[in-house]
């Protein structure tokens, strides 16, 4: 007798915030409707976007359901309002600008279903106006999978500050990470759940960095596949460099040090990145066009992140009890800085 259906292909569901340009959404679904992979259903969640044709454009569209917010909840909170109304042993958070191959999410559940401890994996994540113009490059948003310093600061395999790099299968082995991206970013819902989500309070950036570094204090692995292809418009929600993404980028962060680091690592940490915080005004103020606003976002995340300092100790201590592993072994074999990275 064969195997049930759900037995060999377990149920994923694709969570899908939404909030403007209902024509790049409807070509993302039509490009998840080739998947091959029979047990996939699609969540799309209408972040307050007030379109009222929504649904109605939708309703073409098999296995994809509607979940309509009064407002917008940002990526965390869209992500999380979706997760609560599925029931699938997986979940995909995915951005609705990307584009896909027909064997990527069958690659990522086989990947999954190898080691019970695999928390989350990331496709291989490549630049679809690159695509568009014949060539295989990276994705800023993802690349080849996410890494963090012991600064704090994230970087990924593919992309430095000299820009991404082309994809010639330098990064095709599967290898272990300390965050998988937004963008395409596949999880077991049962720790998702166990975790509780994304942190609302992020909005938007950095959000799955965060809900990664609890996934390996709690003892789980988040793992690149690389035979799973996802192609990523970027920029779709906050262009590169926007004053914006800048203020949400440096108010999380910093904010996510607070909940994640060990007291022992933080005595240090949080101080230079204190000082670091004014060296980026500076950079900023020195980029040329449009640099003052960037550089003002960085003293109003700032000012935010120490605003809310209270209620981020009282979310630390539960991520605190949440640890079985020591920022030791966390941080073995990463980088001091990657500012000092080749």
């Amino acid at each position: 007798m064969s195997a049930p259906v759900s037995a060999v292909h377990p149920p994923v569901e694709v969570i899908n915030p939404h909030y403007r340009d209902a024509g790049r959404l409807e070509r993302c679904l039509e490009s998840l409707a080739g998947t091959r992979y029979p047990s996939m259903r699609t969540l799309v969640v209408d972040n307050g976007s007030g379109n009222p044709d929504l649904e109605k454009r939708l309703s073409g569209f098999s296995g994809v359901r509607l979940l309509s917010l009064p407002e917008n909840r940002g990526y965390a909170g869209g992500c999380n309002a979706g997760a609560g109304a599925s029931k699938a042993e997986y979940l995909v958070f995915m951005n609705d600008d990307t584009l896909h191959e027909p064997s990527w999410l069958e690659k990522l559940v086989s990947a999954a279903r190898r080691d019970r401890s695999t928390a989350a994996l990331q496709p291989k994540i490549l630049s679809l106006p690159e695509r568009e113009k014949g060539r295989r490059v990276f994705d800023h948003a993802g690349a080849a999978g996410g890494m963090i310093d012991r600064l704090g600061y994230p970087w990924c395999y593919g992309r430095s500050f000299r820009g991404v790099e082309p994809d010639n299968g330098q990064y095709d082995m599967a290898r272990e990470l300390c965050w998988a991206s937004g963008a395409a970013m596949f999880v077991r819902r049962d720790v998702y759940e166990e975790l509780g989500g994304f942190d609302d309070s992020f909005f938007m950036h950095m959000e799955e960095i965060d809900l990664c570094w609890r996934m390996r204090l709690a003892g789980y692995r988040i793992i690149s596949e690389p035979s799973s292809v996802v192609w990523h418009e970027g920029g779709a929600s906050l262009a590169q460099g926007s004053p914006e993404k800048i203020y949400y980028n440096h108010r999380n962060n910093l904010r996510m040090l607070l909940k994640n680091m060990s007291v022992p690592t933080l005595v240090w940490v949080l101080p230079a990145r204190l000082l670091l915080e004014g060296a980026a005004v500076v950079f900023y103020l020195l980029r040329g066009r449009g640099s003052l606003a960037a550089a003002l976002a960085v003293p109003r995340a700032l000012r935010d992140f120490l605003l809310r300092v209270p209620e981020t100790i009282g979310l630390r201590k539960r991520v605190q009890a949440l640890r079985k592993q020591n920022d030791r072994s966390l941080f073995r074999g990463l980088p001091f800085s990657v500012f000092l990275r080749r």
